[in-house]
């Protein structure tokens, strides 16, 4: 014998070498699989009889990676099917998709944002005292350029109780009249505040009752500006103010004693820098001079006092202007307005006291607020009506640079006009 039949080389038999000489081995079949009654394939064998030995040489599989049909197969890879199953689509231990997780989150953090922020518009927007109709107003001039606003501060005591009355200083007057009146104008060359001292010496045009629309002629009955506003309200306070400037007021805003504390308690107080010391009875007013802070009765104090001062209500207005510039750029800030721990406090307390026209949106109101603001910031001036005497205790205005002022606001110019 040559070594290739030796090996199994060149051998003339049919067998493979490798089956004749490896020994016989039998399998056990498992019990799902045993044939009962020669009712399945392998019919005829006895129960436990083994089924024959069947060494798998030449099907395809593939040594070391299981049986045919495990999760090693060609069978397996290509349709799922055997006892292995579907392979995993994804491998474990498989790393995060952290930018696509991020862009995500990103997302729902700007939609979270977005709901919150109209969500609080439509709060505030809902909670504005819209009572004053300016379409009441006959026989008005046209408009300019810009927008302009009358702020009304009023001795309203609507809702106070007797403890704050009393805590306030404001007394039990029935009714209600005008403490303050500024007229803003914000434009694109800068914004101005012009006070309109209270005492101010006007004629009371013809208008109709804003309640029964009765039409009133002009007597050319002279009175203090802020009789109008006790003989028929914010509606007559406009017509008047514009019958004697001939300046076209847009929007109006009025805030009574108790809105006013409330809100100057709601943004903690504001600090503001009094250059002399100066006491007042009657407003209750007892500050030192130098920085300090102002809470709401205080506040109020500061900007009711004139009979402290030799220049009566020429000062007081000043001090109002300085107030509410300081009250707006102390309060349009991040801490305020990115804590709503804060800001819906004040706005709160702002929106259900402050009364404005039915025209006045949320957006017109918050750009009056960061125009007085910028006022306080340098971007704009400030000043009283110019007064060229009195006559009866009543100031009267300089007519020569108030028709110089009126035609510069109208025409959006930058003021050059002094006041007192």
């Amino acid at each position: 014998m040559d070594d290739r039949d030796r090996y199994g080389r060149g051998s003339e038999n049919a067998q493979p070498e490798s089956a004749r000489v490896m020994r016989h081995v039998q399998r056990s079949t498992p019990p799902a699989q045993r044939q009962y009654g020669g009712q399945q394939q392998g019919q005829g064998y006895d129960e436990g009889y083994d089924a024959p030995y069947d060494s798998g040489y030449n099907t395809g599989q593939v040594y070391g990676q299981g049986g045919p049909s495990g999760p090693g197969s060609r069978q397996g890879q290509g349709g799922g099917q055997g006892t292995g199953g579907p392979r995993p689509t994804t491998r474990p231990g498989t790393p995060p998709n952290w930018r696509r997780r991020i862009k995500i989150g990103a997302l729902v953090l700007v939609v979270a944002i977005l709901g919150v922020s109209i969500g609080t518009y439509f709060w505030a927007d809902g909670k504005l005292r819209r009572e004053v109709d300016l379409a009441k107003v006959i026989d008005r001039p046209g408009t300019g350029k810009g927008t302009n606003y009358l702020i009304v501060g009023s001795d309203s005591r609507d809702g106070m109780s007797a403890a704050d009355k009393k805590k306030l200083h404001t007394g039990s007057a029935e009714g209600k009249r005008t403490d303050s009146m500024i007229i803003l104008h914000v434009g694109d060359h800068g914004n101005t505040m012009v006070s309109l001292p209270r005492d101010s010496n006007v004629t009371i045009p013809s208008y109709k009752g804003s309640d029964s629309g009765k039409l009133y002629p002009n007597t050319g009955r002279q009175t203090k500006l802020n009789a109008a506003y006790a003989e028929d309200g914010p509606e007559l306070l406009v017509r008047t103010i514009e019958y004697n400037t001939g300046l076209h007021i847009d929007h109006y805003a009025e805030i009574g004693f108790d809105g006013f504390a409330s809100i100057v308690d709601a943004v903690g107080g504001v600090q503001l820098d009094i250059p002399q010391a100066f006491k007042d009875k009657d407003s209750g007013a007892d500050f030192p001079a130098g920085k300090q802070t102002l809470n709401g009765s205080q506040a109020l104090a500061f900007v009711r006092t004139r009979h402290a001062f030799a220049a009566s209500d020429l000062q007081r207005t000043k001090n109002q202007q300085k107030f509410l510039s300081a009250l707006a750029s102390q309060t349009a800030t991040p801490s305020t307005v990115l804590n709503p721990f804060k800001l819906y406090p004040v706005m709160g307390s702002g929106l259900d006291t402050v009364i404005v026209d039915k025209d006045m949106s949320l957006w017109n109101l918050a750009s009056m607020f960061w125009a007085m603001k910028g006022v306080s910031g340098g971007d704009g001036k400030q000043m009283n009506m110019p007064i060229s005497g009195s006559t009866g205790g009543n100031l009267v205005w300089d007519k020569t640079k108030m028709k110089q002022l009126v035609q510069e606001l109208k025409d959006d110019d930058t003021v050059t006009v002094s006041g007192n």
